[in-house]
């Protein structure tokens, strides 16, 4: 078993349980997935950050020892969550090959710092990093420089995106925010990012419709959570899947190429993309009108005293548009965002206005 490499593989199929409950469990749920030869790193928490006490916090060190099993018996690497020194400690003498920052961990500078000072200079451990659960990719990026500040080499280290805690209504357990992940990829751009459908979705309906558009936005790899029974798992049940239906989500997977150097195709996709930039060349022109007007709504307000939020003309233009744009192919989800957004900068640039 030679040293993991990050990067050697893509897609990279990382899949186990969420919690290493007992050892026929653990044993069990991975050499399935093992044996099916889809699977390229054997994951399992075996401390679990959890949001309540008292409910199931994770098995310990003694399941490193189950991983460790099927490590030898089938030569695949394993992964791990850690959250302190300690857990990173007894990672390393387990023979762990990649540990990972839960999305808990990341959102606490002094914990990360805490885990890249224990990293100090190991060239052999790949480390990949949770988005933080709030939409702060400050945080995130932090996370990053602090490894690579205490010389954790950058091609070792991995991003994985499990989705963003979210106030409002969603179908998702921790909806995708995909612009997010954009805006991540400007900042390390070679670095490979991982989904986690598991945690963006909560439930298994939804896996195979966020993996593929995972794969379809060129991400690198997946991490999908597995249970022999998926049903009875101590923790995270309904978005666990059985290794069989694991093995037939990532077979249903369509993997494309990143680009192509068809001539035709180039041609043909430059024609659509000038055609995308003189429209949003018009769409920001109106925007920047609609604006204006803001602005001089602002300033009667400003004058007679009034406040800026309306609340009855707020829900007007929700309604109004939501009826224009029917039958247009633009989602209901997508409208509500694009209205919000708009209304913020709105209220924004007039509470400038009305406390200058």
């Amino acid at each position: 078993m030679g040293k993991f490499v990050l990067g050697a593989k893509r897609p990279l199929i990382i899949a186990g349980p969420c919690s290493a409950e007992t050892r026929e469990q653990t044993i069990e749920t991975t050499m399935q997935l093992a044996r099916s030869g889809r699977v390229d790193v054997i994951r399992a928490g075996v401390w679990k950050p959890r949001t309540n006490p008292g409910s199931f916090e994770g098995i310990g060190e003694i399941g490193l020892d189950w991983l460790n099993e099927v490590k030898q018996a089938t030569g695949l690497p394993i992964a791990v969550e850690v959250a302190n020194r300690a857990h990173v400690e007894c990672a390393l003498k387990h023979g762990v090959d990649i540990l990972w920052i839960g999305a808990r961990t990341t959102v606490s500078p002094f914990a990360v710092q805490e885990i890249a000072e224990c990293l100090h200079d190991n060239k052999d451990i790949t480390v990949l990093v949770k988005n933080p659960m709030t939409p702060d990719i400050g945080l995130w990026a932090g996370a990053v420089n602090r490894l690579i500040n205490e010389g954790v080499p950058q091609e070792n280290i991995g991003l994985i995106h499990r989705g963003f805690s979210y106030f409002g209504q969603s179908k998702f357990r921790n909806p995708p925010m995909w612009h997010m992940i954009f805006e991540m990829r400007s900042h390390f751009p070679d670095m490979m990012m991982i989904c986690d459908p598991s945690h963006i979705c909560g439930c298994r309906p939804l896996l195979q419709g966020i993996a593929q558009q995972a794969a379809d936005l060129c991400y690198d790899g997946v991490m999908i959570e597995s249970h022999i029974t998926p049903d009875k798992a101590w923790s995270d049940a309904s978005q666990q899947v059985t290794p069989q239906d694991c093995i037939t989500l990532i077979d249903n997977m369509m993997w494309r190429e990143k680009t192509a150097n068809d001539p035709e195709f180039n041609s043909e996709l430059n024609m659509c993309r000038q055609e995308i930039d003189q429209i949003d060349a018009e769409l920001f022109d109106l925007l920047s009108k609609r604006m204006k007007m803001a602005d001089k709504i602002g300033h009667i307000k400003k004058v007679n005293n009034v406040a800026i939020l309306q609340s009855n003309r707020w829900e007007y233009i929700c309604r109004r548009m939501l009826s224009l744009t029917r039958g247009m192919g633009l989602s209901e989800e997508f409208v509500r965002t694009v209205l919000e957004a708009i209304h913020l900068e709105s209220i924004s640039r007039q509470n400038e206005i009305m406390n200058k």
